[in-house]
């Protein structure tokens, strides 16, 4: 029998070496999956949200304001923390550690409280006065021993009126009073600007800024931990600093972007028989930056 050569799987995580047994549409299947990429200022923010929730109840609870560009990893670091806190369901009880919503787009007390009860799969009743519906929600927040409220896409607040923002930015000192337990606000920058404009509100909301990447020492050991999870039989060197501004200008320095240039490259280093992201996976993944979508957009338009 002929004889093969060993493949030299070290670049790789011990998971991704064994995948790369798989079939090629499978290693493209696992390629395209949502990853944890534990890089450090995520970590901490995980750290910091596990702290907030092992905090006892007291009258006025600390909360964290994640503040980030759209595609930049808010909800990659949401997700991983509420998966370390997923509901639990015990003799008929239901128990909802870590709840999840998002401000409604067009926002309304009484659409936010639907919000709340759907995410707990509560049946939901047409045409019932706000006071009601917020008593609904309080008690079942109670009754399934939520120990703390993340309120997703916060900048959606300014879309509304003057009034219904003074209405939520109460609403959320009423919840933080009410339940005792901490509230995670989640949004870009404009939802620190909603926050900033309560002064009580400023005072409890810690910011927590995921920054745009740059070229630095953070940036290339990211570079180096996607190279490590991908499934690719040849070593990717992607973590230089050549490589690092190519990458991050091209992605104009969002992970979200990121990541997904790297998975367009990878799907193309196997389809190619490349085995790597390199300079030409590069060139041939099937990818536009922010910027060349919204050029394109435009043109269409004319």
């Amino acid at each position: 029998m002929p004889e093969y050569p060993i493949l030299d799987l070290s670049h790789l995580t011990p998971s991704a070496q064994r995948l790369t047994a798989l079939p090629d549409d499978e290693r493209i299947m696992h390629i395209r999956a949502d990853r944890w990429i534990g890089y450090p200022r995520a970590v901490e923010a995980v750290n910091k949200l596990e702290q907030l929730y092992q905090w006892p109840a007291k009258q006025r609870m600390p909360n964290i304001l994640i503040i980030g560009q759209t595609n930049n990893g808010k909800s990659m670091v949401i997700e991983k923390f509420r998966r370390q806190h997923l509901p639990i369901s015990n003799d008929d009880q239901e128990f909802i550690p870590v709840l999840c919503v998002q401000m409604p787009s067009e926002p309304s007390i009484f659409r936010f409280y639907t919000s709340i009860l759907a995410a707990m799969g509560s049946p939901l009743k047409p045409r019932i006065p706000v006071a009601v519906i917020e008593q609904q929600a309080l008690a079942l927040m109670r009754k399934v021993n939520v120990k703390m409220l993340v309120i997703d896409e916060l900048h959606n607040v300014l879309a509304g009126s003057a009034i219904s923002r003074r209405e939520f930015l109460n609403l959320l000192r009423f919840l933080g009073n009410e339940l005792r337990i901490p509230l995670i606000g989640v949004g870009t920058h404009e939802a620190y600007l909603a926050i900033r404009s309560d002064n009580q509100l400023e005072n409890r909301f810690e910011p927590f800024v995921l920054p745009l990447w740059e070229v630095n020492d953070d940036a290339r050991s990211l570079l180096a931990s996607f190279a490590a999870s991908f499934p690719l039989r040849q070593r990717s060197h992607i973590s230089t600093t050549d490589m690092a501004k190519y990458i991050l200008a091209r992605s104009e320095g969002t992970i979200g972007e990121l990541a997904y240039l790297l998975t367009q490259a990878a799907i193309v280093a196997i389809e190619t028989g490349e085995e790597s992201i390199n300079a030409r996976t590069l060139a041939l993944a099937d990818y536009d930056g922010p910027t060349e979508r919204r050029r394109k957009f435009e043109r269409e338009l004319n």
